[in-house]
This record gives structure tokens, C-alpha cells and sequence, in this order.
């Protein structure tokens, strides 16, 4: 199971594929009146961390396969109503709030329901990445920069602002790191000179965390350099 330490939010880019389509509905869900034996069973034929439970198509929550061990094999689902867990997302929620739902709830399958908490299907976090790796942000080509600012003085749109005055083009961005004084943001870059655009940050006051071809070369000069003024007043 994947483990999110800190969910990050890119900026979402347009896809032809919906998230919608990844719904699944290989498994029925859990019945609240179904054995704890039933359910053991299936936990220990499927590799699901959790897995949700309804009462007349209606969901209730999730049952954790951890939990599961622990209780009696002749009791019923209803019996331990009291330790599911409620989260889900909509039919209709983008793709980056149901990634946000996985990393919140350390599962590898949320429930989505409709409007009326009708049970639909899940989501497998496997296919979530998938669809991750679909995105610009990943699939394009481009160059990664890090940069650090105080909370109170950064801004998203200043970001894009700097990236496209040197003619860069943006594929996404997001908060890497954050505490109450300062945030990392990461960001993928295609197009303009990679060079212009972490000097012009710098003049904006941004730490560069990333390291960069060229910043290397600039310091391995100024460390020759700074040898080499050593060398001479020996």
C-alpha cells in the first residue's frame, strides 16, 4: 500500500480520460449483515486495506482488514458497526481530491458514492496512480525546480508570472513541504531557458532548494577561483 506522508495539490491539467472511468465494481461490497467470518475470508483472498460496507445499497463506511482479525468469526458486520471508517468521494469529484482521500486515510481503495450516498463502486489506488502518470506533470518532458519561500510572501500567480516572462510553459505545480513560516513548491517546466528562469526567482527573493547543471558549473568556477586566490597569496 502506498503511504503519503503530505498530500500535495498540482495544478490540474485537462484529460480525456475521466476518473469516473476507472470505477470499480469487481467486488461486491461488504453486507452489514454478513459473518465476520465471510469477511475474514475475503480479506485474506484479496490484498485490500479496507473495504466498504452497506445496508440496502445505502453505505455505511469502511471495514479495515486490520480490525478484522481481531473480532469474532460468528458475530456479524453490524456487531462492530462502531469501527468503520467513513470516508469516501463522490461520483463527481476530480481526481485530485480522491488522491487527496487515499493519502488522508492511508487505504488503497476509497467507496464512491452518488449524491444520495447510493453505493456505486471503488477506486483502487493502484489505478489512481495510473492515471497520475497520465498527467503532464509527469508524462511530459521538462526540468524540476524547487523553491522556498516565507508563507506570507509567495504567490501562485507570481510563479507563473516568472515561469512565462522568460517564455517558459508551466506543466504543473505544487507545495512539497510546508510549515507555519515557509513553503517548498515544486515545479515542472517545458520550453524557456532553465537558467533565466531560476535567476529571475532568485531576484524575486526565492530560495533555490533544486540543484541545477548550471548552478553547479557557476560554483565549481567560483570554488576554482577561490583556490586559485588562495594559490596566489601564498
Amino acid at each position: 500500500m502506498h503511504n503519503f506522508d503530505y498530500f500535495a495539490r498540482p495544478i490540474a491539467p485537462t484529460f480525456m480520460t475521466e476518473i469516473k472511468n476507472y470505477i470499480n465494481t469487481d467486488f461486491k461490497p461488504i453486507n452489514s449483515n454478513d459473518t465476520i467470518a465471510v469477511v475474514q475470508d475475503f480479506f485474506f483472498e484479496l490484498a485490500f486495506s479496507h473495504f466498504p460496507v452497506i445496508e440496502e445499497g445505502v453505505y455505511l463506511g469502511c471495514m479495515a482488514s486490520e480490525d478484522i482479525e481481531t473480532f469474532d468469526a460468528d458475530k456479524n458486520v453490524m456487531d462492530y458497526r462502531y469501527t468503520l471508517e467513513g470516508f469516501f468521494v463522490r461520483s463527481n469529484d476530480l481526481w485530485l481530491d480522491v488522491l487527496e482521500v487515499f493519502a488522508k486515510n492511508h487505504t488503497n481503495i476509497v467507496p464512491v458514492l452518488d449524491h444520495t450516498n447510493q453505493y456505486i463502486g471503488y477506486y483502487e489506488l493502484e489505478d489512481i496512480m495510473k492515471f497520475f502518470h497520465e498527467t503532464p506533470f509527469l508524462k511530459e518532458p521538462g526540468g524540476i525546480i524547487v523553491v522556498k519561500k516565507a508563507v506570507i510572501d509567495y504567490a501562485m500567480s507570481q510563479i507563473t508570472q516568472i515561469v512565462e516572462s522568460n517564455n517558459g510553459r508551466l506543466l504543473g505545480l505544487f507545495i512539497s513541504e510546508a510549515d507555519v513560516e515557509s513553503v517548498q513548491i515544486t515545479i515542472k517546466i517545458s520550453l524557456g531557458a532553465m537558467n533565466d528562469i531560476i535567476q529571475t526567482f532568485r531576484r524575486y527573493n526565492y530560495e533555490i532548494i533544486s540543484e541545477h547543471q548550471q548552478d553547479n558549473y557557476i560554483n565549481n568556477l567560483k570554488e576554482r577561483s577561490d583556490y586559485l586566490d588562495k594559490y596566489l597569496n601564498i
